[in-house]
């Protein structure tokens, strides 16, 4: 029993970090407004961990590699206390196969990610169309990429009904069904590992 409360704490609140950190680097990827209010929270609370990692760890062709290093230690270093929490120390032993379950494991994260910053949008979308609030325009920024190409191949139907999301969504359901037969072929372990499954 108290090995399950443990566990629901140090997952969910580690979990919770790690989107903060898969944030931070999507928001560098797609050059979202860094001067968003939401934005400027998630930089807080990850900038003490990533300031140090800069140093030693330069960005690589515009990719801020120390974010992708924070992503790993996050995923490992839970992976490393959730395995010792639910009794299965002999993972502890292979370090490279955590890393990978993280792998995987952040693969979900950031398709969920793309998921709720669609639903975000399309909602938006519906009950205030022209809203600056800052979550909706951050979900906005983190899905362009997605949408930008689509929207340039496929306009708007009779200049209203944009199709893109749709695709996207059914895209997203895709990646979704590979990374779950990646997870299967990997044999990853959900109750050490953090993601959504």
């Amino acid at each position: 029993m108290i090995s399950n409360i443990l566990h629901l704490i140090v997952y969910s609140l580690m979990s919770l970090f790690l989107v903060i950190v898969i944030l931070r680097f999507l928001l560098q990827v797609v050059r979202a407004d860094f001067y968003n209010p939401v934005s400027q929270a998630i930089v807080k609370v990850t900038m003490p961990l990533l300031k140090p990692l800069r140093k030693v760890i330069p960005g690589v062709l515009g990719i801020d590699m120390a974010s992708v290093v924070l992503i790993v230690l996050v995923q490992l270093v839970a992976s490393m206390i959730l395995a010792v929490v639910v009794g299965a120390t002999e993972l502890l032993a292979n370090p490279l196969i955590l890393i990978a379950w993280g792998f995987v494991g952040t693969l979900t994260i950031i398709s969920s990610i793309f998921f709720w910053c669609m639903i975000i949008s399309i909602i938006g979308s519906f009950i205030a169309p022209f809203s600056h609030h800052p979550l909706l325009m951050l979900a906005n920024q983190i899905i362009n990429p997605l949408t930008a190409p689509i929207r340039k191949v496929l306009p708007p139907l009779g200049g209203v009904i944009d199709i893109s999301p749709i695709i996207i969504l059914l895209g997203l359901k895709v990646v979704d069904m590979l990374i779950l037969r990646f997870a299967m072929f990997l044999s990853v372990n959900p109750s050490v590992t953090l993601g959504y499954w």
